[in-house]
């Protein structure tokens, strides 16, 4: 009978660490996020459904390359509920990622957010790095239709590896899965993370890490 307690207690605390991964569920047909309400929330509040029309459903755009003239070669096109209010509460977002040749979306995290990526066009080179203290690289080359999963919270990037500008179609887990840049949030913070920690955290020369944080 204790075993029987200890199974179910285990069952019940894993059930929860999955229902808690993802953002909570709508416990009505939907609820069209008003950027305009006051009430402070997990989110935004919803707007009153007698106003909901078809727009605040869709989106316009998503055949239209972005512009990749930039120092890092990508566009990320981002539809969250911020694009189509009609997707707050309801855990899903997507984004196109156009690259150059040779372009990157640099290594970031989502983390709100598990990713797939379906390649469209092009060549791209693909990778995640597992948590501490693995810090393990996981990397693949995909062509036209792959896909590839890059798991909640964990370090990714992708890369153009062929000769013509190439995008991609996501789609993640939340409806405001967040991004966090690496270089811009470690280099560029506001005010800058001191100097000297980040000379001894990267093993680097101080004046080294300041040429790198005038860059950000």
């Amino acid at each position: 009978m204790a075993a029987c307690r200890l199974l179910l207690f285990a069952f019940l605390a894993l059930y929860s660490s999955f229902a808690l991964a993802s953002d909570p569920s709508s416990l009505q047909d939907f609820c069209v996020a008003d950027p305009s309400g006051k009430v402070l929330v997990n989110g935004v509040t919803c707007k009153d459904p007698k106003m909901v029309e078809a727009s605040d459903f869709s989106f316009s755009g998503l055949h239209l390359a972005g512009n990749v003239s930039n120092a890092v070669g990508s566009r990320v096109t981002a539809v969250t509920a911020t694009q189509i209010p009609g997707l707050s509460t309801l855990g899903i977002s997507l984004a196109r990622i156009d690259w150059e040749p040779k372009g990157i979306n640099p290594p970031h995290t989502h983390p709100r957010a598990t990713e797939i990526l379906t390649v469209i066009e092009g060549t791209i080179e693909v990778g995640f790095v597992t948590s501490n203290p693995e810090n393990r690289l996981i990397t693949k080359v995909l062509n036209k239709g792959d896909a590839f999963v890059f798991p909640v919270g964990l370090v990714h990037f992708q890369k153009n590896v062929g000769h013509r500008n190439a995008f991609a179609i996501a789609a993640l887990s939340s409806q405001n899965p967040g991004v966090i840049t690496i270089a811009n949030a470690v280099l560029g913070s506001t005010p800058d993370i001191p100097s000297g920690i980040l000379a001894k955290a990267f093993q680097l020369n101080l004046k080294v890490v300041k040429d790198l944080q005038s860059k950000f």
